[in-house]
């Protein structure tokens, strides 16, 4: 990869990127379990638009911390703070992303997924990022833009938004907060130097912390098991999804015990391997489904 096009990657968190399609990918299959050539091509359709709308958003969102990055030991080597981009050619490249996803989307998919793309970019860089600053709220506030794939994803598929989902999104919604209450626990030091009021920051003993993953861990539990009941998933599910929040639980469980920084690695570790294998779960079960159907 060319030198001068990597910090222009990874303005626009490739990691975020990816896990944006593939939530997106996988609700789109749920939305639309026939699998024909036309819902192919409209999930690549889709995949584009939702995933530059998302790379464009992540841009803006480092334009608009570039002074907070600076401050932090693991963000101060980004493209921006270390002057490797200029701010305004980042500014451009954000908007030009978001922009052009949002009338892509318009174009060769519906209005609705573009509407949701947009509202996504809008709360995700003009109300999550500034509330960094002003609230530990913020994590569950920026559950919201980021649980929206989901959304973005079924309306790709049908052009509408029915109860299932609702279903994805409360998944994704309630992940992200062991997931990133993990990261705030290893990173409180860093998150203080910059300013940021994470509730890891403004409760040091931990106490409310652990309350929050625990509750959300169970709220996870308790809705990824809702599709195997809604005649959404089968057996296949059923199992996989029982399985996987005993290991969430579980991580959850060790973590607050301890509250570690290894326990919260552990932890972090864990949610990320529990929404990929969450989204093979599904994918098995629709095979299995299809598969029986003849």
């Amino acid at each position: 990869m060319s030198p001068h096009f990597r910090p222009y990657l990874e303005l626009c968190k490739p990691g975020i990127v990816r896990m944006v399609g593939v939530t997106a990918a996988f609700s789109f299959l749920l939305a639309s379990p026939g699998g024909t050539w036309s819902d192919g091509l409209r999930l690549v359709a889709a995949l584009i638009g939702i995933m530059a709308s998302a790379a464009g958003s992540a841009a803006l969102n480092n334009v608009i911390e570039k002074d907070l990055d600076s401050r932090m030991d693991r963000t101060r080597n980004r493209a921006l703070p270390s002057g490797q981009i200029k701010s305004d050619h980042a500014l451009a490249l954000g908007i030009c992303l978001t922009l052009g996803g949002t009338i892509w989307l318009m174009l060769t998919v519906n209005l609705l997924t573009a509407f949701l793309v947009l509202a996504t970019a809008f709360l995700y860089v003009l109300i999550y990022t500034p509330l960094k600053t002003r609230t530990w709220l913020n994590t569950t506030i920026g559950a919201v833009p980021g649980a929206m794939p989901t959304l973005c994803g079924w309306a790709a598929a049908g052009d509408s938004l029915d109860f299932g989902a609702w279903v994805m999104f409360a998944i994704l919604f309630a992940w992200q907060h062991p997931h990133f209450y993990a990261i705030a626990w290893l990173y409180r030091d860093d998150y203080e130097k910059a300013g940021y009021q994470m509730l890891s920051v403004i409760d040091k003993e931990g106490s409310r912390l652990f309350v929050q993953v625990i509750l959300f861990s169970l709220m996870l539990a308790a809705v990824s098991l809702i599709p195997a009941f809604a005649d959404m998933a089968g057996p296949v599910y059923f199992v996989g999804a029982f399985g996987l929040a005993l290991y969430l639980l579980h991580a959850s469980w060790i973590f607050i015990r301890r509250h570690t920084k290894l326990e919260a690695r552990k932890l972090l570790m864990t949610t990320i391997i529990y929404l990929p294998a969450l989204l093979v779960v599904i994918l098995a079960d629709l095979g299995v489904e299809r598969y029986l159907r003849g």
